[in-house]
């Protein structure tokens, strides 16, 4: 019984199985080759660059001098100038493992970290108490005489701006102002204490505001309808408003908290930032389309529909006539001033030792002017009003709230976690401190239910106002404690100064923040050079928050989003690679002219998992890689066997010097034809080609008579480069398998390099091996690890 060499073999790197390849099927010629010295250095034994022409006549002298002509040298590594020799035997990867021995490692199963949750020791009660409470790690280590008067500026810069924002998306709630005063004290208190980033700014965000005005409105609309509780009193439905928008805000809050405490913060990572892009660009159209009806200062409701903006935009043009002109001319110079000022604070911030407090200083000028020429008398303008003085009294949510605004308040929790923590990871990552997911969930979790019970709405992070607290000096939460403590002041003591401000300027100030979130319109080119399956989401996510609405536009745009996620492993890009410049590196044969692919030799490359959903393509991909299906070939060469064996009994002598000389064959055909051959005992043309019994050699690749029709095979090794395969599942391993065992059937020699990982490892060994008793093969071939021992 005479053992083959290596069938399918798994190999560390496809330059390693390459030299496999060649030493095995073509070792004369390549011996002869390198003896000569006319092999250039892609076949040697060197790694990052080419050998040179001396070192490679020394390796070959050192070939030739091998007892069996094999490419084999001792370990070593020889340095040449700038260049390295790297000279060892070629491995398998069991072969290496019995000259190497590996590390037994344990690996802990569920019950170990049920056992590690569930203990209780002081070290661990200290690190959780440190972890829910970060300020007692912080705040001892706050350096005063160095900190506090810079966090006493940004405070301050940052209390103001905040109070200019909490009353303008307040009207995106569709409450009173005041009440985002509420919204921008609390959650930055609770912030202080859970918090694990020292850079962000707690408080209203426009994206958030108008979700939850979205849930005001569904379940409080404009017109109530005759079957309603509700009556046509402003107040009343003013507080049936701010009680919905509150319950909504505990809601999301309590789903943070959950997420939190069952440390579910990775599921942020779900949301690609192309994903959160295009639905916050979405975001602020809506935004622009809510403040219109307070820009132009016309009776338009709100719609929270698909296609609700269409609507909008239908009333205020059958409006158009009955703008207010003061409020309208007010907005328009507002707007100009705002986005001038911020494109100066932007191009000059290097320069600036702070940005310029433009909301602040508009807001001083529009209050004291509308006060001074009584503009609400005058022009009829809409004013803030009354502005109620010192804090609300803690309320329960309405649970009829609760049932009905579920998915609103799971939205609102997901949306505004996530766009704070991108923002706090940039801040974390340019001043080099850590943060934590979980504990960002629970901190405004908390916040959102503390500010809820007090009839404030929604938090997240500004990131305009975050800006203005780290480019003011802003070091630690300090700062966002002082502007809370700004936001109080305004509460308790000076609010009415606000009440003559215009409605209309607070509806352009927050427009003015959205400059931001609108250019992201830039990234479409971006992502279309760079990847056109994010650009496709961002598109997706926009048009479906643009028309549906944004819950429902948010989760079309995360589906849309983990289908392109499955259609890229489902159709993976693989790719042929070839010998760039005669170094030992291998790229994609179609980007580069300057290729090299040894004679005989294909390297395939999958760079996604092999699993249920992707084999068949898989497949697919790596017969047409190769030029043939191995199936048919090995059927053909079964039916040819079949009519040259009939030929021999027959004596079909021409048929017999055809064959051991190449005459030209006069014997006739037989009868049966391919459809019979096909369909007459098809499991037998599955097997291995048997040719021992037969006095010739038959070459599949020469000339065949007329009659016989085989395909041609013009490789003799495959070589798959699996370094980017994470893993393969049963269903992908039974048809990988049969694949590769059709390959070596029809004596195509198989290499699998990087196969790499335990768990793969031990699933390709245990899964599969071929029993040689029903196919002709002797032996066991452990598949795909070990040296396959045949006899075909």
């Amino acid at each position: 019984m005479r053992a083959k060499l290596v069938r399918i073999v798994v190999k560390s790197h496809f330059s390693t199985a390459i030299r496999t390849a060649i030493s095995h099927c073509r070792r004369e010629q390549e011996v002869a080759l390198w003896e000569q010295g006319k092999l250039n250095g892609t076949y040697s034994f060197a790694h990052a660059l080419p050998l040179s022409p001396d070192s490679l006549r020394a390796s070959s002298q050192k070939v030739s001098e091998s007892s069996h002509k094999d490419i084999y040298c001792r370990e070593m590594v020889e340095p040449i100038g700038n260049q390295y020799v790297v000279a060892r035997p070629v491995y398998s990867d069991l072969s290496f493992d019995e000259e190497h021995q590996k590390v037994h490692r344990y690996h802990k199963s569920i019950l170990d970290h049920l056992r590690l949750c569930m203990s209780c020791t002081p070290q661990k009660a200290k690190k959780i108490a440190l972890n829910f409470f970060p300020i007692i790690s912080w705040l001892p280590a706050y350096r005063f005489k160095d900190w506090i008067l810079s966090d006493i500026v940004s405070g301050i810069s940052t209390g103001l701006v905040a109070v200019l924002q909490g009353l303008a998306f307040a009207l995106l709630v569709n409450i009173p102002p005041g009440y985002g005063l509420y919204a921008a004290f609390f959650p930055v208190i609770m912030y202080f204490f859970f918090g694990t980033s020292r850079h962000i700014s707690v408080g209203p965000f426009p994206v958030l505001s108008l979700m939850v005005g979205a849930a005001v409105l569904r379940v409080v609309p404009e017109q109530p309808t005759s079957n309603s509780t509700l009556t046509n009193n402003s107040s009343l439905l003013d507080q049936e408003r701010v009680v919905v928008a509150a319950s909504v805000t505990v809601l999301a809050g309590i789903i943070q908290l959950l997420l939190g405490i069952f440390r579910i913060g990775f599921v942020v990572i779900y949301l690609s930032q192309s994903l959160i892009s295009g639905f916050t660009t979405a975001a602020a159209i809506h935004v622009v389309m809510s403040q219109l009806k307070f820009i132009f200062q016309l009776p338009i409701p709100g719609y929270n529909e698909p296609l609700g903006f269409v609507w909008i935009l239908r009333d205020l043009f059958g409006h158009i006539r009955d703008t207010n002109i003061a409020d309208l001319v007010t907005s328009l110079i507002i707007l100009v001033i705002v986005f001038v000022v911020k494109e100066l604070n932007e191009r000059y911030k290097a320069k600036l030792p702070a940005p310029i407090p433009i909301e602040l200083i508009v807001t001083v000028i529009a209050a004291g002017l509308s006060y001074g020429f009584n503009f609400e008398k005058k022009f009829n303008v809409a004013i803030i009003g009354n502005l109620e003085k010192g804090f609300q009294a803690p309320t329960a949510p309405d649970p009829h709230v609760l049932q009905s605004c579920l998915g609103d308040g799971f939205s609102i929790a997901i949306v505004g976690f996530a766009v704070a923590f991108s923002v706090a990871k940039v801040y974390s990552i340019k001043h080099d401190y850590p943060i934590d997911a979980n504990q960002e969930l629970i901190a405004f979790g908390v916040g959102n239910i503390f500010g809820g019970s007090f009839k404030g709405f929604a938090a997240s992070t500004s990131l305009s106002r975050s800006g203005v607290q780290e480019s003011t000096g802003g070091k630690t939460q300090i700062a966002g404690l002082l502007s809370a403590v700004v936001v109080m002041i305004v509460i308790l003591a000076i609010g009415f100064l606000l009440e003559p401000l215009q409605k209309s300027v607070l509806s352009a100030l927050a427009l003015g923040n959205l400059k931001g979130m609108l250019m992201q319109f830039k990234e479409i080119g971006i992502l279309w050079k760079k990847d056109r399956y994010d650009c496709l989401v961002w598109v997706v996510t926009f048009l479906a928050a643009i028309l549906l609405g944004l819950d429902i536009g948010l989760a079309v745009g995360l589906g849309f989003e983990l289908l392109t996620v499955i259609f890229r492993a489902q159709f993976p890009k693989c790719t042929l690679l070839a010998n760039i410049g005669r170094k030992d590196i291998y790229r994609n044969r179609k980007d580069y002219t300057d290729i090299y692919e040894p004679e005989g030799v294909k390297i395939f490359r999958c760079p996604s998992p092999i699993f249920f959903a992707n084999i068949d393509f898989f497949k697919e991909k790596l017969t047409a890689a190769v030029g043939f299906k191995p199936l048919r070939v090995l059927r053909k060469r079964n039916k040819a066997l079949r009519k040259i064996r009939r030929m021999l009994k027959r004596g079909s002598f021409n048929f017999l010097s055809f064959i051991q000389k190449g005459f030209l064959c006069t014997a006739s055909a037989t009868n049966e034809s391919d459809e019979e051959l096909d369909n007459n005992h098809i499991e037998e043309l599955d097997q291995p080609t048997y040719t021992k019994d037969l006095p010739i050699q038959i070459d599949w690749n020469s000339d065949l008579p007329p009659n016989i029709i085989v395909p041609r095979v013009n490789i003799h090794s495959l070589i798959l480069d699996f370094t980017a395969v994470s893993f393969l599942d049963v269903s992908a391993l039974r048809v990988l398998g049969e694949t590769l065992k059709e390959f070596v059937r029809i004596d195509v020699d198989v290499y699998i390099t990087g196969a790499h990982g335990e768990r793969k490892e031990r699933s390709l060994y245990n899964q599969y091996k071929w029993n040689s008793s029903q196919s002709g093969e002797c032996g066991i071939v452990a598949y795909l690890l070990i040296l396959v021992k045949s006899d075909f």
